[in-house]
Order: structure tokens, then sequence, then C-alpha cells
């Protein structure tokens, strides 16, 4: 999704243009995706570890894992029997950083969103699943 000088997106902007980065969002949307990437930003970890901190199953957080690898968010490093993860960009750190300045700058408003704020069905769905 390039800008041009102005930092404004160019009249001619197509679907096809911004399809990479609704891939990247899409990617981060879902909140167990979200938490996982979230985690690495800290430091490398294990899907076991993953699974014991936020408390889901070994496979939904391995499903999880291989998606955020898949789109190249995560790296996997191996060490022995093990596979140590860790965040493939240092960029993804800066995102979730702008993503934090904005959410602060905007107060409620993303919460109160009626398609997809906090108090819609699909974010009560979503939430109860990550609590699973």
């Amino acid at each position: 999704m390039a800008m041009n000088s102005t930092g404004a997106c160019p009249a001619s902007s197509t679907g096809a243009d911004v399809a990479p980065a609704v891939a990247l969002f899409h990617s981060l949307s879902d909140p167990t995706r979200l938490a996982i990437v979230q985690r690495l930003a800290g430091g490398e970890v294990r899907v076991a570890d993953l699974v014991r901190e936020l408390g889901l199953a070994q496979s939904t957080v391995s499903a999880h894992v291989a998606c955020l690898r898949d789109c190249g968010l995560v790296v996997g490093r191996p060490q022995g029997r093990q596979m140590f993860y860790a965040l493939a960009r240092p960029e993804l750190m800066d995102l979730l950083a702008s993503a934090e300045t904005l959410l602060a700058a905007t107060g409620s408003a993303v919460a109160l969103c009626p398609t997809y704020g906090a108090g819609t069905q699909a974010a009560v769905e979503e939430t109860e699943e990550v609590g699973r």
C-alpha cells in the first residue's frame, strides 16, 4: 500500500494494490494470533510455552503459529527436538507499537465500532474462543 510524497494514498489505488496490506492485517486480526505475536515481541518461544501461557490446546496454537509462519511473520529455529519461534521482522514490533499509539489516541472509538467493536457478537465469540 504505497503512499505518495504527501503521505496520502494515491488516487489511482485499486483493490489489488491493497491486497498485501489486507492479508497482513487479516493475519493479525485473530485474537489468538495477535496474542502470539505480542508474546513473540518479548523473544523466542516454543509452542509448549505458548500453550501454557495462553491456556489453549496445542493443536490450536500450532495452527495459529503455522498461519503466522506461512504469512512470513514468524520464523522457527530448531534446537535439538524443539522448535523456537520468533518474529521474522523487527518492523512488526513497530507496527504493534503504532497500533497501540493509534488505539490510545482514538480512545474508545474502536471498541465502540458497531461492526468490529467489543460489543459485537463476533467480538464476543472471538474473546470467548481465546479464553478456552
